[in-house]
């Protein structure tokens, strides 16, 4: 089957002091999200700063993390760059590698119109036998994959789903009614803080970088609306919500990216499952202070005793 489903974690990448990736901690953490019951996992993403990382240290990671997940459940690899034909070698590899599918946005930097963007998923299509994933991420790639460009690359079975993280849940209730029909293909929702809604709308399932802190509690709120269990749904929701503010705690101090993903990284430290909250460079890492504000959010969640 290739239509992916459920609680899908953006995986973090734990680095050592020296800025190289701890394989140590980045098993852990894997092994922290298939043991939750988290339905795939999605590498060398956002989330993961696969930017930061060059061609041999991201082969590195792709290969590792289809090592550890060994068939557990599928992997699905970010092959974001700027270009086309860079793309289609990171898919080449991607799938030499053994991922199950392959998220692509729109490419960046240069300007791109949608005529222009539909062809850069074909020429991928075209060059690689994977499946693709669109991913709308406007607030990185600068560009929004138009309602339409979605529906066009699904219907012709160019992508066989979008992960959305554009924040227009507008734009992706059309898209998922645009597509209701098209059985093989998924959409699922980066919005942390409204899975429940995006549930309730008919999403296929969630993205969501929090859950490598808390993949249990995305875990019982997929479980909860499978039951239709929404009052459920929406509790466990409400507590990720406050869960979730870890990632403004640094927002004064450093860029968005590096208070989000170091909110991250500085609460799995402190839980145990990676050992440093270390950013790449330039992005700095959350000081003590910052650390003891996130242990306060961590306790009154739940996570911490």
């Amino acid at each position: 089957m290739t239509k992916f489903h459920g609680v899908v974690p953006p995986v973090v990448t734990p680095l050592n002091p020296d800025f190289t990736v701890d394989y140590p901690s980045y098993t852990r953490v894997l092994e922290h999200l298939i043991e939750a019951g988290c339905h795939g996992v999605f590498v060398l993403g956002s989330t993961s700063e696969v930017v930061f990382h060059d061609w041999k240290t991201r082969q590195a990671i792709l290969e590792h993390s289809v090592t550890v997940v060994n068939g557990r459940v599928p992997v699905i690899a970010g092959v974001i760059d700027a270009t086309t034909d860079a793309v289609i070698a990171h898919s080449q590899a991607a799938k030499a590698a053994g991922a199950n599918a392959v998220v692509v946005t729109a490419p960046y930097y240069t300007i791109t119109s949608q005529s222009e963007i539909i062809d850069h998923f074909r020429y991928i299509k075209d060059a690689v036998d994977i499946p693709l994933v669109a991913y709308d991420i406007p607030v990185c790639v600068h560009t929004k994959l138009a309602r339409s460009t979605v529906t066009t690359l699904a219907k012709e079975g160019t992508i066989i789903g979008l992960k959305d993280s554009s924040g227009d849940d507008g734009n992706f209730r059309y898209a998922l009614l645009d597509l209701v029909e098209h059985e093989d293909v998924f959409l699922m929702t980066g919005s942390e803080t409204v899975v429940d809604n995006a549930l309730q709308m008919g999403a296929h399932g969630v993205v969501p970088g929090l859950a490598n802190v808390d993949p249990h509690g995305y875990v019982r709120l997929w479980n909860a609306a499978q039951r239709g269990d929404w009052a459920a749904a929406r509790r466990e929701q409400e507590r990720l919500c406050e869960l979730f503010e870890i990632v403004w705690v640094a927002q004064n101090r450093v860029s968005g990216g590096a208070s989000g993903i170091g909110g991250f990284k500085t609460a799995m430290r402190r839980l145990g499952i990676i050992d440093t909250n270390v950013m790449p460079r330039p992005r700095q890492p959350l000081n003590e202070a910052e650390a003891v504000r996130i242990d306060m959010i961590l306790r009154s969640t739940g996570l911490l005793d």
